[in-house]
């Protein structure tokens, strides 16, 4: 690695991990248990503590602090991670804290998400690939959330909630209870308000009116959560819509946003 892509004024400590044409930028600290691979690029002021791994090509921009201790009145010090996956935008003053030995140890992110600023990711929360968090979103520890969801400004997911894949949550919205794939949700407390048609025609591959069909026997035709289930066997064709819908319906644990 040349030297030169290093500021001067960043501290990176000894044992940390560096890939091939790494940018740190002046200000920034790397802490010894660190792992950066090829490309990533941080900018100035940025904090990388603790067990942390970022994926190749990430950027890192101004005073984000990544792998702090995890926000947990139960923690104790324990050697725990943050995962970080490939292509990643982390934009100023994010905050993304490590696991907790009684979560699994590790947060992870997937590849390609977008988080703006003042966003935060709690400890031992989960990130598919290509979400966007809007400035100032908040996930809470545990969390766990699906591919190419979309958080609005300002708004939240209660610990150990869930939000399934191409979801938006609207901006200012407080999420208590687990969000369907591919349906949009907002107020306090969050409940239904559509299909997120913008979201399945930018990523391709869902057929609408299939998901609009489960939607309507979720939310429209005044069923329970195991009548819509069997409906949805019976009247929707066979199809991955179908199967990731129901599949996150049946594993809820903190019951369906209504």
């Amino acid at each position: 690695m040349n030297p030169e892509q290093i500021h001067p004024g960043a501290w990176v400590a000894e044992g940390a991990r560096l890939g091939e044409d790494i940018h740190i930028g002046p200000g920034a600290v790397i802490g010894p248990q660190v792992v950066l691979a090829d490309g990533v690029r941080i900018g100035p002021h940025a904090v990388l503590e603790g067990d942390t791994r970022v994926g190749a090509n990430t950027r890192i921009a101004a005073h984000a602090t990544l792998g702090t201790a995890p926000q947990d009145l139960d923690y104790g010090g324990e050697d725990t991670a943050l995962v970080i996956g490939a292509d990643n935008d982390i934009r100023e003053y994010v905050n993304l804290s490590r696991g907790t030995v009684k979560g699994g140890g590790r947060t992870v992110l997937g590849d390609g998400n977008l988080l703006m600023a003042y966003s935060h990711v709690g400890h031992d929360a989960r990130l598919g690939d290509g979400c966007v968090i809007t400035n100032g979103a908040q996930i809470a520890g545990h969390a766990e959330i699906g591919d190419h969801v979309v958080f609005g400004g300002l708004s939240g997911i209660h610990q150990y909630a869930r939000v399934g894949s191409l979801a938006m949550v609207a901006a200012g919205a407080m999420v208590t209870q687990d969000v369907p794939p591919f349906c949009m949700v907002q107020g306090d407390r969050a409940g239904p308000v559509g299909v997120n048609v913008t979201g399945l025609r930018r990523h391709g591959g869902y057929d609408p009116g299939r998901v609009r069909q489960l939607y309507r026997l979720l939310y429209r035709a005044g069923l329970g959560l195991e009548e819509a289930l069997a409906r949805m066997m019976v009247a929707v064709s066979d199809g991955p819509e179908r199967r990731l819908f129901m599949d996150f319906l049946r594993v809820s644990r903190r019951g369906i946003c209504r």
